[in-house]
């Protein structure tokens, strides 16, 4: 199978190809320049493996939650290039994507390790979901997910049983001073604060999925933004202000 991954959720900006197992990525932290690097991150992942577009199997994006621009950004080329080749779609969890950033932690254990993926959101809130690792039927550990995806201040954060041995991951626990790891550092056996999702991950998530039959036809994606509005008002500025003084 051969797909092409986009993941434009966070300030990185990550492209990755697939092609029978085999993985090419680029990825770059780069606020705001995703729009700039994404299109031709993907040609040149293509000519690096000597494939045409029209060789695609499917493509697949991270789909949220996160950034709203990135996520739209993600959403709106991976429906492009699927519409105008005809391929579907595999939309992928931008926090599953990120709950693999853990297999990289010597404190994993493998299947059965249970993982909390938290992404920074701003306005002193993070987007958070809880994973169990499985194994599947290729040996690829896969995250599945425990509780729903929510965006939630961090001390509200809670994972689905009170366990010790836990990983977390993500920018989630660098947010608000670090609360959320403060918080729970009794249950937490690593954590990695820098943690970013990785478009190499989307795919081999896709994959799974394909194998799945969980493919879409590209108008149906939809993004996963959790939070209805972008910006706190003047109002809510206001009293956050307040609450910190």
């Amino acid at each position: 199978m051969k797909l092409l991954a986009f993941e434009l959720s966070t300030e990185a900006c990550s492209v990755a190809l697939w092609v029978d197992g085999d993985v090419r990525e680029r990825h770059e932290i780069a606020p705001r320049r995703h729009a700039e690097l994404a299109l031709p991150w993907a040609d040149a992942l293509l000519a690096e493996a000597g494939l045409a577009k029209s060789q695609l199997d499917a493509i697949a994006v991270g789909r949220g939650p996160g950034a709203f621009t990135g996520v739209r950004l993600g959403i709106s080329i991976a429906q492009g290039i699927a519409l105008a080749l005809d391929l579907p779609a595999l939309p992928v969890s931008t926090l599953a994507a990120l709950a693999m950033r853990s297999l990289s932690l010597p404190a994993h254990s493998g299947a059965g390790q249970r993982v909390l993926a938290a992404i920074d959101a701003r306005m002193q809130e993070v987007y958070a979901a809880s994973y169990v690792f499985d194994a599947g039927d290729d040996g690829l550990l896969v995250p599945r997910a425990l509780d729903a995806e929510r965006v939630q201040p961090p001390d509200a954060v809670t994972p689905p049983d009170d366990g010790d041995g836990w990983l977390g991951v993500g920018t989630g626990f660098a947010a608000k001073a670090g609360a959320l790891r403060e918080r729970l550092c009794a249950r937490l056996h690593a954590v990695d604060a820098e943690a970013l999702p990785h478009a190499g991950d989307v795919a081999r998530l896709a994959h799974v999925a394909w194998q799945r039959g969980e493919a879409v036809a590209p108008d149906l994606l939809e993004p996963a933004y959790l939070r209805n509005n972008v910006a706190l008002t003047i109002a809510e500025q206001q009293a956050l202000r307040a609450s910190r003084a």
